[in-house]
């Protein structure tokens, strides 16, 4: 994945910001949701439900 960058410069010319254009952004932000939650999934300790047994249980 190529990163279209534009950075933003203070008075001395350091960078100091990044801009991404927002495909970009959503890309990037779609990654991190994912995997922030298969970290989730990994993390729970709870009981894996088959599939009959989730319909029951959210059947409640």
């Amino acid at each position: 994945m190529e990163f279209k960058r534009q950075y933003i410069v203070n008075e001395d010319s350091q960078r100091v910001a990044v801009q991404l254009d927002i495909d970009t952004f959503e890309k990037i932000e779609n990654v991190l949701e994912n995997y922030a939650l298969v970290q989730l999934i990994n993390a729970d300790s709870s009981e894996i439900l088959n599939f009959e047994e989730a319909k029951k249980y959210y059947a409640r």
